[in-house]
């Protein structure tokens, strides 16, 4: 059963994938719905990014961790290099978890 289901998804996946390239020309979307599609990917990719930096388990991480996530997305924002961000970010969370804060 388990290996029916996986082929099932991989031929579900594979005709998704290429039915966009094929109706690309056929089917046109109003600019308003396009810009939302836009919106909406933005909007997820933040509420994903949020939920993986700010949860440990199934509960909030912390206030140490939040801040440390805030320094380096200010940091990012910057346009500070990569490294530099993660390292502040990692430092910032150290630091607050050395002094206790939790």
């Amino acid at each position: 059963m388990p290996v029916a289901a996986v082929l099932i998804l991989a031929v579900g996946t594979f005709a998704i994938r290429f039915a966009g390239p094929l109706l690309r020309d056929r089917v046109t979307l109003p600019k308003k719905v396009n810009d939302l599609m836009t919106a909406s990917a933005t909007v997820l990719l933040f509420a994903l990014v949020a939920v993986t930096a700010l949860t440990s388990g199934k509960h909030f991480g912390g206030w140490a961790l939040a801040t440390g996530v805030v320094v380096g997305g200010v940091a990012a924002w910057r346009k500070v290099p990569f490294v530099a961000v993660i390292v502040l970010a990692a430092a910032t969370t150290a630091g607050l978890r050395l002094a206790g804060v939790a």
